[in-house]
């Protein structure tokens, strides 16, 4: 895992509210590891298919599941795969730029993503073997 960066975790982001009047998560200030410039969700995805299959070269995000279910997979640069299920609206997936990461959707899922920055094609590694060069330690070094 590269040292700048800590390795993919939930974190748990504050639930206001109670039952019987419902509940509001808020992000704010430095509540995150980085400041939020991009925000984007994902909905209506088919459950048959597998979403994700890339890494960043510098953008770090935080995941939640505002609806549904979400399987995410993340791989760290040492070869560790990492299994996440995210279905609780008040929990976040921090996944560094490091990770090569996968996601699986309920028929109802609704994924919000916080980006560290804004979208920058040049910034996504898509393809999986250029993700081992790039971030894999050299076993000779």
């Amino acid at each position: 895992m590269n040292a700048a960066y800590p390795p993919p975790h939930l974190i748990t982001l504050p639930k206001l509210g109670e039952s019987s009047i419902g509940y509001i998560s808020v992000v704010e200030g430095g509540s995150l590891l980085f400041r939020v410039e991009r925000v984007f969700w994902t909905y209506y995805t088919p459950e048959s298919i597998l979403r994700g299959r890339h890494a960043h070269h510098r953008t770090e995000q935080v995941l939640v599941a505002v609806a549904g279910r979400i399987v995410v997979t993340a791989e760290t640069p040492d070869g560790e795969l990492h299994t996440f299920r995210l279905e609780d609206p008040n929990v976040g997936l921090y996944l560094p730029p490091s990770c090569w990461h996968t996601m699986q959707y309920s028929h109802t899922a609704v994924q919000l993503a916080l980006a560290s920055l804004p979208y920058n094609e040049q910034d996504y590694i898509r393809d999986y073997d250029e993700y081992h060069r790039i971030w894999r330690p050299d076993p000779a070094d």
